[in-house]
């Protein structure tokens, strides 16, 4: 009976496998280390206040630009204070993007992929309005767009919409006679996709005392606005591992598929495990950011979240079949069904929902309105901390239950070791090399594990970070993706590489029933004393070359 590569490979290929492996992952670290860029970068904008253009106010035609023929003039707070534009619906901040660098002007590349915008509001303290640690700002925020071909006034809306904010304000002290209010920043928009070169942002606080818009905010001294992009330089450094590890994967999922239909069985739970782990991975590998530059695709981000949920729970759930399906423990010959592990795999299923409901809610509504943020009211925030809460439970169960499984694994293995010396000596040296291979690969199953979830606590943080002006300061470097997302290739290949079944095949005395094993230990065993060592040496050489090439 045919085993896995991974029992008959000799040690010899077999570590020839292995290092190959470790350098093309040291590679992938050394990538991202030393050619990618950090992965994305920000640019604070100072918003330029200008007199507002009467009737403009319900005219999403008109627009307020710094720069360019027929630019705004800025208005200072002097004449803030003094004239009659001190009136907050009079004014509009202006914000251009990108800014120019040392008198160059730039322009956004659509390998930048996306663009968000935080918004930091700087309060001035007013002895006549004293402003709550949880004030409403209302937001009428308007993004327009043009490219290079058209003209500095030709700009095309993108989107507008009234928002409201809350302001978690406090006041700090600068001199005795000066107070401002320091307040945490808010998110404002987020673009899925960077189509065009320049874009936009015109902003109104109107307040108006029958809506009660903005009566207790207070004078708004400044507004500044971070927007945040990714490199372009390392996208395309991502997009070619993409391109490289994509056809890899497919091919090793038909070279591994086919040796499975020569079989003349059915293929096993694992083995169909390997082909959605493949498959999941390939989704993820299609270099599908190649088309975004050449056609507006603003759901990129959200169907990048759709396509690493999509690996995460496929990967997650591999590894509990992995730990429950390994060759050590499943010898009964029963085949086992992925209904088996509906219980292992509830924590899983529960996890990537309440992660996906999270997404639609954010991600999926700004489609329509890119100012939305699902954390910018008192429900919606509730709604989000839900599902955070419910996937953060879910991941803890599954992480206990897969060191339960793992801790059956490893005890299931000692048991094999303690009754190695009863058997032959070829099938005693089969079972320790098995033995050795899968504690290796048992261990990267460990490091994989660890890694991943490390990078997407990171990830989490440092989007935190911005969104939510967290205290934490994480460099997420490009050498650290990288060399995680190359891990999970590399990973995967070799598994599917080693379980793959292996044409050849073990002496039929070694298949025999238990009988004939235990009676050619013993003539093994009673040879005499007087033997020719030379054949004893011989025998235990036919013994390691049956269980090794």
């Amino acid at each position: 009976m045919p085993g896995t590569i991974l029992e008959n490979l000799s040690t010899r290929k077999l570590s020839i496998l292995v290092t190959c492996l470790l350098i093309c992952q040291a590679l992938c670290f050394l990538i991202g280390g030393l050619i990618a860029p950090l992965p994305a970068n920000h640019q604070n904008i100072l918003g330029m206040v200008c007199k507002d253009i009467p009737g403009s106010q319900n005219d999403t035609s008109v627009w307020l630009y710094t720069r360019g023929k027929g630019k705004c003039n800025a208005v200072s707070q002097e004449e803030i204070e003094q004239h009659d534009v001190k009136m907050a619906n009079q004014i509009v901040f202006v914000f251009q993007m990108p800014i120019p660098r040392e008198g160059h002007v730039l322009d956004y590349s659509r390998w930048q992929q996306n663009l968000i915008g935080v918004l930091q509001v700087d309060i001035a303290y007013d002895n006549d309005v004293l402003v709550d640690s949880h004030a409403v700002v209302t937001i009428d925020a308007r993004l327009a767009y043009r490219n290079k071909e058209d003209s500095d006034y030709d700009w095309k809306l993108y989107a507008t919409s009234l928002e409201r904010r809350y302001l978690d304000c406090q006041s700090i002290h600068v001199s005795n006679t000066e107070r401002l209010y320091s307040c945490e920043t808010i998110p404002l928009f987020e673009l899925g996709s960077l189509h065009h070169d320049f874009y936009l942002l015109n902003i109104r606080l109107p307040v108006d005392t029958d809506m009660k818009m903005n009566l207790d905010v207070g004078h708004i001294h400044d507004l500044q606005l971070t927007a945040i992009y990714q490199n372009g330089g390392f996208t395309k450094v991502w997009l070619s591992l993409k391109t490289i590890f994509f056809p890899i994967v497919v091919a090793i999922m038909i070279w591994f598929w086919h040796r499975v239909h020569l079989l003349q069985r059915s293929p096993a739970l694992i083995e169909y495990m390997l082909i959605y782990l493949g498959l999941a991975l390939t989704f993820l590998n299609m270099p599908l950011e190649y088309l975004t530059l050449a056609f507006d695709m603003p759901f990129m981000l959200l169907l990048s979240d759709i396509r690493q949920g999509v690996f995460y729970a496929t990967l997650l759930s591999f590894w509990l079949v992995f730990a429950g399906e390994h060759m050590l423990i499943q010898e009964t010959g029963k085949r086992s069904a992925v209904k088996n592990y509906w219980k292992h795999l509830s924590a899983v299923v529960v996890g990537c929902i309440s992660l996906f409901a999270f997404d639609v809610c954010e991600r999926g509504v700004q489609l329509r309105n890119p100012f939305y943020s699902i954390w910018t009211s008192r429900v919606g925030t509730n709604l989000a901390l839900t599902f955070i809460v419910l996937a953060g439970i879910s991941a803890g169960v599954y992480f206990l239950f897969l060191c339960y499984m793992i801790w059956k694994v490893f005890r299931n293995i000692s048991l094999k070791q303690s009754s190695l010396p009863s058997m032959s000596a070829a099938r005693r040296i089969h079972y320790e090399g098995i033995i050795y291979r899968f504690k290796f690969l048992m261990l990267a199953t460990l490091i994989c594990a660890a890694l991943t979830v490390i990078g997407f606590i990171m990830g989490q943080i440092a989007e935190g970070h911005w969104k939510w002006d967290e205290n934490i300061e994480v460099q997420l470097t490009s050498a650290f993706l990288t060399g995680v997302y190359g891990m999970w290739n590399i990973y995967i290949f070799a598994l599917i590489i080693l379980y793959a079944p292996s044409h050849k095949q073990w002496p039929t005395e070694l298949n025999s029933s238990n009988e004939r094993i235990a009676s050619e230990e013993i003539e093994f065993n009673n040879l005499p004393s007087d033997s020719n060592p030379s054949e004893i040496s011989s025998l235990t050489s036919f013994s390691r070359k049956a269980a090794f090439d």
